[in-house]
């Protein structure tokens, strides 16, 4: 049984390999209503698979499809008082194209160090390095 008190949510670390030069470039987004820079997420709708909601939510925000990757570790904080829970993978993008939206005005690809630069929270920023280090493991150019 579920505890209906945490928000559930589920997002991705969205990359592409980068066009200009070698490496990778990570899609952050701005979101106005709460004046931040973060990474793709959402709260998931009832009875939704966490795996469908990050994917769902990565197209609502970015415009972006993309193919799920290894699942990087679970972020838990508190909104409002309540607990929030976001689980989150690691995402390649593979096609699409951003358009300003009610929940995300803008969309920056940045290299991993610019992006840990523009993140709002510690704890998204934290979550870059284990990104860089899953693709490591899993064999991508870096």
């Amino acid at each position: 049984m579920q505890d209906d008190s945490v928000i559930r949510a589920a997002g991705c670390l969205l990359w592409r390999r980068s066009p200009s030069s070698i490496g990778i470039e990570l899609a952050l987004v701005y979101r106005p209503k709460w004046a931040d820079w973060s990474h793709p997420k959402g709260k998931l709708k009832r009875r939704e698979d966490a795996r469908d909601g990050a994917v769902r939510e990565v197209l609502e925000e970015t415009g972006m499809t993309c193919e799920l990757g290894p699942e990087l570790p679970t972020v838990r904080y508190q909104v409002e008082g309540r607990p929030k829970e976001v689980r989150y993978w690691a995402a390649e993008a593979t096609d699409g194209t951003f358009v300003p939206n009610r929940e995300v005005s803008r969309l920056l690809w940045l290299s991993p160090a610019a992006a840990r630069d523009q993140l709002t929270q510690d704890r998204d920023k934290d979550l870059v390095d284990v990104l860089l280090s899953t693709l490591h493991a899993a064999g991508e150019v870096l």
